[in-house]
């Protein structure tokens, strides 16, 4: 926890006289006074613009995301290989073209309730963070504590290790150089620092590059689900090229045959469904920088989660309509190589490189612009050390700290791991951690409706249904219980590595950030005969954060 200088008290003490807490405290619950200090917003009748960005006290002029750029940040975070790649991955696991788009249905459906999840929390605490500020307003007791378990989370989940090593394979196959382990990871690096420096330094610039990659990464997944549709009902010139196999998935006889039956298999299919729709609480990071927060999250990630669903239905059509069953399961290529292959011809595989490596690129910078906010937050907090350097905007007017703490911890990832079993350790401990909390901020928001938390105010300007909570609930759930499921005879997780370990790591990081609260909020205060009061003290720009003080037990 941070210690106080005599300057920084004396903002403290300015900031108390001009109550800078005021506007937020009209419009808030009456437990907690100050939005800063865990309450959250209710239901009402006045202007969401006004309570929505007084809420954490943010000067209006630091608020420059709106809508579009908020379609976009969710847009960008969800679809990034997985569009490109996965549908094969699908088909296998499932056996039929019908069983396939079932799922993936299935996968928008689960992925909507996900987006009105935190819709409704996003609205009740429309502030930068995210699962931050669910965890620490719903687990309460012990203070502090799921804060410091959440920060070492964050360093986990935020990471893009894995999506900048993609990158580096693209961008090679582009040049028609032979990928391997350092030319790919330096491409990698490259990738990781042009998002830091895009994001740090020139944050207005950053933003329209990943504005304009989400819009080109729609049109160009428009285009190809309206060059399927036309393969699919015979316009000229959008025929498969004579020498490939002519698709006919959708014939009634065709579509359902070889349906799995192996409820093992239909998990495991579903599982990689529901991990590319991860991303529709992307924008949750970043509230504190949006206009007219409340209104805004409501509109955009129902709109960008629609764009979502449509793309990944309309371009697995496409697939299925150009490339046929036997070519999907028999080849080792990726679903839309083959795609663009059969349409346009083997020449366009290089285009396909660039448009993935686009597409990618858009996912990075959507996913940092986020979690340096998610870092910034942390300092903010006062949790980390040196609280008043991570939640600094110097030099360039943008979290610069944030951005290069997370840089730093995707550039160990990226670069530390040998090929094989410990890259895919990290991928799948992150997508475990990120599990584990997406079924804690579940599980608290049914907690908030129970009668022991009501006294809490929880009252938002929008709330989900109880059964969608529920449903994402026992699905984050599924998530984790999945993974513990021994895999079959004659296929191995990891080469070397016992299947249950990222599982156990997970939960071992979570000790971790347990440990780190037990000594700083608990042992330390106890030993020296001390206790710590949170308040808050604004900085040189006018962003208010935390600071711990000592006081006396006496």
């Amino acid at each position: 926890m941070a210690k106080q200088g005599g300057q920084e008290t004396e903002v403290l003490l300015a900031a108390e006289q001009e109550d800078y807490g005021a506007a937020a405290r009209t419009n808030i619950a009456s437990t907690g006074g100050s939005a800063l200090d865990g309450a959250a917003i209710r239901r009402s009748e006045g202007d969401d613009r006004f309570v929505g960005e007084s809420f954490d006290n943010i000067p209006r002029a630091k608020r420059h995301l709106g809508l579009f750029s908020v379609v976009f940040l969710i847009f960008n975070r969800v679809i990034g290989t997985g569009i490109y790649a996965t549908p094969s991955v699908i088909l296998r696991t499932s056996g039929s073209v019908g069983v396939a788009l079932l799922m993936w249905l299935l996968g928008a459906l689960i992925a909507a309730a996900g987006t009105i999840v935190y819709t409704e929390l996003g609205t009740g605490l429309p502030r930068s963070g995210g699962e931050k500020n669910y965890l620490e307003f719903i687990y309460r007791r012990p203070k502090f504590m799921a804060t410091c378990a959440f920060s070492v989370y964050a360093l986990i989940t935020g990471s893009a290790a894995a999506n900048s090593v993609v990158f580096g394979e693209y961008v090679v196959h582009s040049l028609s150089l032979t990928p391997s382990r350092y030319n790919t990871r330096f491409v990698a690096f490259l990738c990781l620092t042009f998002c830091l420096l895009a994001h740090g330094t020139m944050h207005k610039a950053g933003l329209r590059l990943q504005n304009t990659l989400g819009f080109f990464k729609l049109i160009i997944l428009c285009a190809i689900a309206v060059s399927g549709m036309f393969c699919l009902i015979g316009v000229p010139g959008f025929e498969v090229k004579d020498g490939y196999e002519q698709a006919r998935n959708f014939e009634w006889d065709k579509i359902w045959e070889g349906s799995v039956t192996d409820a093992n298999a239909f998990v495991t299919g579903l599982y990689n469904v529901i991990w590319s729709f991860v991303g529709y609480s992307n924008a949750n990071y970043a509230l504190s920088e949006v206009k007219d927060p409340i209104q805004t999250i409501k509109r955009a990630a129902p709109l960008a989660m629609l764009f979502v669903t449509m793309v990944y239905m309309f371009v697995n059509v496409a697939y299925f309509a150009a490339v046929s069953k036997s070519d999907i399961l028999g080849s080792r290529r990726i679903v839309a190589a083959l795609f663009f292959r059969n349409l346009y011809g083997p020449a366009t595989e290089k285009g396909l490189s660039v448009l993935v490596a686009l597409s990618v690129l858009g996912n990075l910078l959507a996913g940092q612009f986020a979690q340096g906010r998610v870092i910034q937050e942390l300092g903010r907090e006062g949790i980390l050390p040196y609280p008043s350097f991570f939640a600094s905007n110097k030099p360039f007017n943008a979290p610069l700290t944030g951005l290069f703490t997370q840089y730093i911890v995707s550039c160990a990832f990226m670069l530390a791991p040998p090929p094989g079993d410990a890259y895919l350790f990290m991928i799948s401990l992150s997508s475990y951690s990120l599990a584990i909390i997406n079924t804690l901020v579940a599980f608290g928001l049914l907690l908030l409706y129970t009668s022991p938390y009501r006294e809490w105010g929880w009252n938002p300007p929008f709330r989900s249904p109880k059964p969608v909570i529920i449903l994402f609930c026992l699905t984050n759930a599924f998530l984790l219980v999945v993974p513990l499921i021994p895999p079959k005879r004659g296929s191995r997780t990891y080469e070397h590595l016992p299947y249950w370990l990222h599982v156990f790591v997970a939960y071992l990081v979570s000790l971790i950030g347990v440990a780190y609260w037990y000594v700083q909020c608990v042992w330390l205060p106890r030993r020296k005969g001390y206790r710590l009061k949170r308040q808050w003290v604004l900085q040189e720009d006018g962003v208010p954060r935390y600071v711990f003080r000592k006081v006396s037990r006496d």
